[in-house]
């Protein structure tokens, strides 16, 4: 069985279960309409226009969902939006994006944004590929191997080396 955006998309809505959802899309998503079926309790706060509305922008999410938007967007106000979304609005984010179609955007883009790419799909008409990037503040960086308290002090050389 091949894996659908739809079905990745409803699995990392599973997984996380958001109180407070932003979607953010020209067409509907049906991931987010099935979830939000099964989990009533859930804040679904929808949008089509970039830049966000104030009253939307200026709430915070527990996960942002950006599909069928980059396509019809300038880079630079793309880059915006996903950096607004993911420093202010959201710890989550789950950007869906056709990069054949979304101009002048490329991989590299996405990963100095901080996102990951989680999976590629592509369609049966083999013409259009669809990358999901996912962005987790929890997890969005590997702990360095010297940040820890072994490397910090040293109390066996105090009062015997003076800098």
């Amino acid at each position: 069985m091949t894996a659908t955006p739809n079905a990745t998309l409803l699995s990392i809505l599973e997984h996380y279960q958001p109180a407070r959802l932003l979607c953010i899309s020209q067409s509907r998503v049906p991931a987010v309409e099935a979830f939000c079926v099964d989990h009533p309790g859930t804040q679904l706060v929808t949008s089509n226009q970039v830049p966000l509305q104030s009253e939307v922008a200026n709430q915070r999410y527990d996960l942002a969902i950006i599909a069928d938007q980059l396509e019809h967007l300038p880079q630079r106000t793309g880059v915006e939006l996903l950096a607004g979304l993911r420093n202010l609005s959201a710890s989550r984010l789950a950007v869906l994006v056709d990069l054949a179609q979304a101009a002048d955007w490329q991989e590299n883009d996405f990963f100095s944004l901080a996102l990951q790419r989680r999976a590629s799909f592509t369609g049966a008409e083999e013409k259009r590929t669809l990358s999901l990037y996912t962005y987790d503040l929890a997890d969005y960086k590997q702990v360095p191997d010297w940040l820890n308290s072994r490397y910090w002090a040293n109390p066996e050389m105090f009062d015997k080396y003076w800098w």
